[in-house]
């Protein structure tokens, strides 16, 4: 009697499937999600299933009705998109993290230059490729725009431009020699080990950039919440810290 109570037991344990939470998240997030998801998973037992790509794109495949719990943008404009669209819970809107943007090269002896300078920025890439995420629709691209239009040498790098789906992928491209340089934020660095940094762009050249989170309408809104709580924690921003994020003090 006790081993059939014991196999319905296991029976009964192997079909309880553990929760699980939905985070569509900017590209760039990548690398530190991976080890906050996973710590986020051995303390609460919530597995979680990330879904990277272009902040762009992943607002649209939201608008379209994919099914997300919790939506994370490297930008401010595709989250106020959603909110005007009556798509996430309301006032679920907070600032994770921000970042930096940054040019970065192929090779590890292309010189320090002067990132104020813009003609001198203008001759450090030369007439190669620059690598971008999709300066019309991905953040990184947005913000590398307005930085190299408030330098005043947009116009003079525009043929030179080769434009990616995501930050991630612009970064590829230089690892792969594909492109001589990229305009990537500090924390894809730390991500690939074969691209060198050059320099960062003056924080007054292009939009501040934030991440703001927010839970999506329909979701899991508890367990969106869990994990919100577990994102502002001391040990998770300094794992955000670690990938070269920096943290945005609690309000």
């Amino acid at each position: 009697m006790r081993n059939v109570l014991f196999g319905l037991l296991l029976f009964w344990a192997s079909g309880v499937s553990a929760e699980r939470l939905t985070v569509f998240a900017a590209a760039s997030l990548k690398s530190a999600f991976d080890v906050i998801g996973s710590h986020f998973t051995q303390q609460t037992g919530t597995e979680v299933d990330f879904v990277f790509a272009g902040s762009s794109t992943l607002a649209r495949q939201i608008q379209q009705g994919a099914p997300a719990d919790v939506f994370v943008s490297a930008n401010t404009a595709w989250m106020e998109v959603l909110n005007q669209d009556g798509a996430l819970v309301p006032n679920s809107i907070k600032d994770l993290v921000s970042n930096q943007l940054v040019l970065v090269s192929a090779s590890p002896l292309a010189a320090s230059v002067d990132m104020n300078d813009g003609a001198a920025v203008r001759a450090a890439i030369g007439s190669g490729y620059l690598a971008m995420a999709m300066v019309d629709a991905v953040p990184a691209g947005i913000y590398g725009k307005q930085a190299l239009m408030s330098l005043g040498i947009w116009d003079q790098l525009t043929d030179n431009i080769v434009q990616a789906d995501n930050v991630r992928s612009a970064l590829t491209y230089v690892a792969l020699g594909e492109a001589g340089f990229g305009i990537v934020y500090a924390s894809d660095v730390q991500a690939e080990k074969n691209v060198f940094l050059v320099g960062s762009f003056p924080e007054a050249s292009h939009a501040p950039i934030r991440y703001p989170m927010a839970a999506i309408k329909g979701g899991q809104a508890a367990l969106a919440r869990g994990f919100f709580e577990f994102l502002e924690g001391a040990d998770t921003r300094a794992i955000f810290d670690e990938f070269g994020f920096s943290s945005i003090p609690n309000p």
